[in-house]
């Protein structure tokens, strides 16, 4: 659930703009769009495992802090940075050491580990955490859009830089600054810098 290339992207005003200071344009965030992916799961999401005609083997888990869930018999399984087909033929493979042709399916049951924050002027600051990914737009809505002393013309999406260990909360390298002109979101004129905002990200609003 973010390597930004250097592009020009044609957008519905022109050229999407070059970033400064070391910034990333918004065409190229929005090439880490998690919607065209498979979800991957996280710390704190629930998982479902079934093992068919065997509930003693079925179980709920949350993935803990370490990045694992936990499954009878077979014990720790690795979970965070994984899709949730990754983790059922992991659960198969290792259950399949003690039971011969299991059949075992994992299921997503509650998506806990999706959290953002909105910060600067807005009607409600705080972190966020909803049960589905929304864009940049639909962010500073939960937090109760704009106040009256924003300029929603210079927000910042700040994303924190890749982490070598998916399981752990702090990032492993610089952050990128996304520049986001949120008025010429709301007036339709520029409509691909309303990105997905990503685990982990701050939207500030000045």
């Amino acid at each position: 659930m973010l390597v930004a290339l250097a592009l020009v992207v044609l957008g519905p005003m022109g050229c999407a703009p070059r970033p400064q200071g070391g910034g990333v344009s918004y065409a190229d965030a929005a090439r880490s769009d998690p919607r065209k992916l498979p979800y991957v799961v996280g710390p704190s999401d629930v998982l479902r495992i079934t093992v068919w005609k065997d509930p003693n083997l079925s179980t709920e888990s949350a993935v803990g802090p370490s990045g694992t869930i936990s499954m009878p018999l077979v014990g720790e399984i690795p979970a965070a940075g994984r899709t949730v087909k990754q983790i059922q033929e992991e659960a198969t493979r290792r259950l399949g050491a003690f039971v011969k042709e299991a059949v075992v399916t994992v299921a997503l049951v509650e998506v806990n580990s999706y959290r953002f924050t909105v910060a600067g002027n807005v009607e409600r600051r705080g972190m966020f955490s909803p049960r589905y990914y929304v864009t940049v737009s639909e962010a500073i809505a939960l937090a109760g859009g704009p106040n009256r002393y924003a300029s929603p013309a210079n927000v910042v999406v700040i994303r924190p830089g890749e982490r070598d260990d998916p399981a752990k909360s702090t990032a492993g390298g610089p952050a990128q600054r996304i520049a986001i002109d949120y008025e010429e979101i709301l007036s339709g004129k520029s409509p691909a810098q309303d990105i997905v905002v990503l685990a982990g990200d701050t939207i500030f609003v000045p």
